[in-house]
């Protein structure tokens, strides 16, 4: 019965190493887990980032209707103004 202590102690010793890679496996699945949760939100935030994109081109593109318009709108007025001065000063005003 000299083997029984060895035995018993390579059960140990194989219950130990699979507490071991039963850890490892679980650190293993956690970690592709929280990468597949970061995968996800680089994706989210690509997503994010190519809308803004748009939405400031379409801002962009506004802003400049915009100002052409005010730019026009500008140019008629002195028009306006110099035709009431006109108007005015042919009539004494």
């Amino acid at each position: 019965m000299a083997d029984r202590p060895t035995v018993d102690q390579a059960f140990d010793a194989l219950e130990t190493a699979l507490e071991r890679l039963e850890a490892a496996v679980n650190r293993r699945v956690e970690a592709d887990r929280r990468r597949a949760n970061l995968e996800d939100e680089v994706q989210r935030l690509t997503e994010d980032r190519s809308e803004l994109a748009g939405s400031l081109d379409r801002s962009e593109a506004r802003a400049g209707r915009l100002e052409d318009a005010n730019r026009e709108v500008s140019r008629r007025l002195v028009t306006a103004m110099e035709t009431i001065r006109t108007v005015l000063d042919k009539h004494g005003g």
